[in-house]
This record gives structure tokens, C-alpha cells and sequence, in this order.
């Protein structure tokens, strides 16, 4: 099947079930039962063999189909609802206490939901081979629809409308910083050093940075802060949740397109609105240390993350043009190992220090213990002032979010009013 005119819906599909893989891989590896050294052969051998079945069949594509093929919607509506079946059954039945024959039957069934997605995408290919060959033609000419670019003089006031001046002198400030330099058509192509020199870029990066980044590093520090909680023992079932959830956020990130003919919003608003529950849970688990505030911003936080990381992968291509996705998408990633960088050292340092007090303070109830060389540290205190801080961090995201949504609202009403086409005019003005 040749997603040319649901491309978006493919990547959200392809890039959601990334976020289920470290639920899957805790299955297998609770199924195994072994020693440590078995989940790393897990690891080294599971991607191997999945990498070669994946290449059999893109070297064993079909035909090529129309653009225009009216069956595609349909079927990635059913592929989503697949997979969403699929993270609603890794969620309620992964086990918090997991035993090996449990742990085998769950991953059995998970597999087989895994597989269906594969009768659907075996039945397109069988349906073009068989055409084609009726056809008796092997030679197929790639059909690509045909772009319009319709060229704007941006200073040519007569051509491309701003918006209404206002004699209040504030709002005159608003509007100049909202229109300079702002994305005046979704497709545009940007080369790297053309991309850095862009406003909406950084806004775009510190979005990401501040946003998904913050999630990601809180799914890796939840061994940790689960111990410090003294909830060790629930360490597996929250990771599932975090896994779960962000399965989930990522599927979410395919609304705009299902909904393309009856809401007209942005893909930026969509970012802005993804990054407003993450200062809340934030601040709420910092000021305290209840398990189901727990579980329920883990919850959260899983969604929001996981929905930017798939829509970031959309929006780079929107933003920033299709020829130069590549490339430019690798810089926007760039803030993944920084951020990792970032936030692990300041929630290590937090970390670090109240151990050392609680060392002196060994007679209160929540003591910081040494083990096997390393200080542990138990209470909320551990995280609350790193919880505190990623909080105002992903404020700061959701204000660059908000600020590039109205940026570049403009751009994608346009590109709505003339019929999804991926350059167009960009309309001034008005509200979307």
C-alpha cells in the first residue's frame, strides 16, 4: 500500500507503535524467565529478525497505486483501530506482579494483534499483483500529482494582505512580532542554514525540547523515583502505563488528519494543546506523593510525549518542506540528547543532595540509606524540587507552543482553502 495521500496517517501509525516497545520487550523478556544477559540477546536478536521480515516485504512492494485511491482512508482507519485495540490490551492485561506462563500467554496475544495489521496490508498486495497481472503490464509510470506553487511577493502589500494595523500601540508591537518573518506557505523547502536563521524553527525546537524531551526523561528516571516513592515493587506496571500511554498519544496524533473535513485546526494548535497538561501534573506530583497521582500523571505525561513525538515527525515535514525532511528533522532531534543531558544531571543533582541530607538524619522516618556504595534516597523530596523544575520547563514549552500556533495558523487555513495543496498562498488576517 503506497501512502501518498495519507502520509501523515502512515507516520502517526508507523511511529506509534515505537511507544509499545518497552511493554512488549518487558513481556518477553518476564516470559524468558533468565538471567540479565538473556533480555540483551532479547535486544540484539528481536530488532535483527523483525528488520529482516520488514525488508522482505518493502523489497517485494506491489505496484504502485493512485494518488487518489479512495480505499486509503478507510483502511488506515481500520490499521488504527487495530492498533488501538492492541495498547488497550497490553494496559489492562499486563500484569503489575508478572509470573513466566502469564507473561507467555499475554505476549501470545499480543503478538497476534501485532499480526492482523498484516491481513489487511497482505490483501492490498494480493488485490494489485492480481490486477496487474491481468493487465499483463510491468511497467508502471510513478503518477504524482502535480503541485501548483503559485509565487507571493511577500512585501507586495496588493497581493498578500496583513493584517488590520490598530492604533493601539501594543497591539500594533503583538501583531509586527506575530507577521515578521513568520512561514507564509506550508511545504516550503528549508535548507539547514536557511532553517537555524528561522524564528518559527527555534519556537518549534524549545516546543520539543521543553515538551517531549521533559516526558521522555521522566520515563527514564521512573525506575528511580517509583524507589524513592518506596512503590519499587510497581517499578514494571508503571512503566507499562507510561509505554501504554504514550502507545496512545501517538495514535492521537492522526486526529487532525481524521478530522481534517469537519475541524479546521492547526497541527501547531494541536502541539500547543498536548503540552497543557504538563506543568499540571508536575506541579500536582511535587507537592505530593500519593501512588494513584502517581500512576495518573504517568498516565499524562505518556500522552502528551507521545503525541508530540509523532506529530513533531508530520509538522517537520509541513514547517520545513518534504525534500529536506531528512535533514531537518534530524536537527529538531537534536534536542533529545541535550535535553537527556539536562534534565538527567538536574534531577541527579536533586537527587544527590537530599541523599546526602538524609544521611545526617538518619532517625527520621524517611532516611537515606546506603547500598552496595550508592546513596538511595526515600521521600518526595527526592524529586519534588526536579518536579518543580520540569514544570516551569514545560511552561515554557507550551508558551513557545502558543506562540508558534499563531505564527503559523495562517498557513495551514490557507493550504485548507485550496484544497490541502502543499504550497499555497498564505492568507493575513483573520482568526483560525
Amino acid at each position: 500500500m503506497h501512502a501518498v495521500t495519507d502520509r501523515s496517517l502512515a507516520l502517526s501509525l508507523t511511529v506509534s507503535f515505537n511507544g509499545i516497545s518497552a511493554s512488549l520487550y518487558s513481556l518477553a523478556a518476564n516470559s524468558i524467565n533468565g538471567p540479565p544477559s538473556s533480555y540483551l540477546i532479547l535486544n540484539a536478536v528481536l530488532p535483527f529478525l523483525t528488520a529482516l521480515f520488514a525488508l522482505n516485504l518493502i523489497l517485494r512492494q506491489p505496484p504502485p497505486q493512485s494518488p487518489h485511491a479512495s480505499s486509503d482512508r478507510q483502511i488506515f482507519l481500520v490499521l488504527h483501530t487495530v492498533a488501538f485495540l492492541t495498547g488497550v490490551y497490553l494496559l489492562l492485561f499486563n500484569p503489575a506482579s508478572p509470573n513466566p506462563f502469564t507473561s507467555r500467554l499475554i505476549l501470545a496475544g499480543a503478538v497476534i494483534l501485532l499480526a492482523l495489521p498484516l491481513v489487511v496490508i497482505v490483501r492490498e498486495w494480493a488485490i494489485l499483483s492480481i490486477f496487474s497481472w491481468l493487465e499483463g503490464s510491468n511497467d508502471y509510470d510513478l503518477q504524482k500529482e502535480l503541485i501548483v506553487v503559485e509565487v507571493v511577493d511577500e512585501d507586495d502589500e496588493s497581493t498578500s494582505p496583513r493584517d488590520n494595523e490598530s492604533p493601539n500601540g501594543w497591539l500594533c508591537c503583538f501583531n509586527e512580532v506575530m507577521s515578521k518573518g513568520r512561514i507564509t506557505m506550508l511545504g516550503e523547502e528549508h535548507g539547514a542554514r536557511r532553517l537555524i536563521r528561522r524564528l518559527d524553527f527555534w519556537l518549534y525546537y524549545i516546543s520539543y525540547f521543553c515538551g517531549g524531551t521533559v516526558g521522555l526523561v521522566y520515563s527514564n528516571n521512573l525506575g528511580q523515583i517509583a524507589q524513592s516513592l518506596g512503590r519499587q515493587s510497581e517499578t514494571t506496571f508503571l512503566v507499562n502505563v507510561y509505554s501504554s500511554c504514550s502507545f496512545f498519544g501517538r495514535l492521537i496524533s492522526a486526529a487532525p488528519d481524521f478530522l481534517a473535513g469537519k475541524i479546521s485546526f492547526a497541527r501547531t494548535g494541536w502541539l500547543a494543546a498536548a503540552l497543557v497538561p504538563m506543568p499540571l501534573v508536575f506541579y500536582i506530583m511535587a507537592k505530593t506523593d500519593d501512588g494513584q497521582a502517581l500512576v495518573a500523571g504517568t498516565a499524562l505525561i505518556g500522552l502528551s510525549s507521545g503525541f508530540i513525538f509523532a506529530a513533531a515527525v508530520s509538522m517537520t515535514s509541513e514547517l520545513f518542506g518534504p525534500s529536506s525532511f531528512a535533514v531537518n528533522h534530524n536537527i529538531v532531534i537534536t534536542n533529545i540528547p541535550l535535553g537527556s543531558l539536562l534534565y538527567g544531571l538536574l534531577a541527579a543533582l536533586v537527587y544527590d543532595a537530599n541523599g546526602s541530607v538524609g544521611m545526617k538524619q538518619l532517625c527520621e522516618a524517611f532516611a537515606t540509606l546506603l547500598r552496595d556504595g550508592m546513596v538511595v534516597c526515600m521521600g518526595p523530596r527526592c524529586y519534588g524540587k526536579t518536579f518543580l523544575a520540569w514544570g516551569c520547563t514545560s511552561v515554557l514549552g507550551l508558551t513557545c507552543s502558543v506562540v508558534l500556533y499563531l505564527r503559523t495558523r495562517g498557513a495551514y487555513r490557507c493550504a485548507v482553502e485550496n484544497g490541502g495543496r502543499r504550497f499555497v498562498r498564505t492568507c493575513f488576517g483573520g482568526i483560525w
